[in-house]
């Protein structure tokens, strides 16, 4: 499905998203947070999967400069990241330029990896949309969800051998969306590692990665049945 590049901008930083749109009537509209890569085919095949399924998705922009490989990407995250503040001022940028394309639509944010945490600092910061859904996700913060702050309802889709998301980090997790009043589900898959919506990531030769083709089915299936029950 061909993409519709989107020009938006976060302060003096240059943006570019990519939109795919449904053949009709759009339903919602999906704000679609890549991986640490930033914009890649796998992420653009997820956009063009929403668009099949009646959804407006756009794929929000981390760094607004090309990413040539996964080496590349490390430190400008961590640039990014090193500034909660700075950090949610650029997903709020991705969240705002969705929201003025659909207007009058509701609104769900998605996300793989760090955009899985994406997703979740937007839900965290009390932004104001109906549904987060972190696809193996980290879940560290530097802002902790507040009492009464989160409006979106919450899906965690989780490996539960992923090394960056351990059992610590889960408990965690829950301990603070349950501190906030936050709604939350969490769908742990046993033995299934990072990346597990990716199947490049047997490919990368990283021992913390691996695809699980039913943690993938089941996971997408997951987020569009809550989709269907909220937006």
């Amino acid at each position: 499905m061909p993409l519709e590049r989107i020009d938006y901008a976060d302060g003096a930083t240059a943006l570019t998203g990519w939109l795919a749109r449904p053949e009709g009537a759009p339903r919602a509209a999906v704000l679609v947070w890549p991986t640490i890569a930033n914009i890649t085919p796998a992420i653009e095949r997820r956009a063009g999967l929403l668009a099949e399924q009646g959804y407006l998705a756009l794929i929000g922009d981390f760094y607004g400069v090309p990413v040539e490989s996964f080496e590349a990407s490390l430190p400008l995250a961590a640039e990014l990241r090193a500034d909660v503040g700075v950090y949610r001022a650029r997903l709020h940028a991705g969240l705002a330029a969705l929201k003025a394309l659909a207007p009058d639509l509701p609104v769900a944010v998605i996300g793989f990896c760090m955009g899985g945490q994406a997703a979740l600092e937007l839900a965290r910061a009390g932004a104001d949309f109906a549904a987060a859904v972190s696809f193996h996700g980290v879940f560290g913060t530097a802002s902790p969800a507040q009492p009464g702050a989160v409006k979106a309802r919450i899906l965690i889709l989780h490996g539960d051998k992923d090394p960056l998301a351990p059992r610590e980090a889960v408990l965690g997790l829950w301990d603070e969306l349950d501190a906030a009043g936050a709604q939350w589900h969490f769908h742990s898959y046993a033995g299934v590692r990072h990346g597990f919506t990716d199947p490049a990531s047997d490919a990368r030769g990283l021992p913390a990665l691996g695809y699980d083709a039913s943690a993938d089915r089941q996971s997408w299936a997951a987020m569009l049945s809550l989709f269907d029950e909220i937006v």
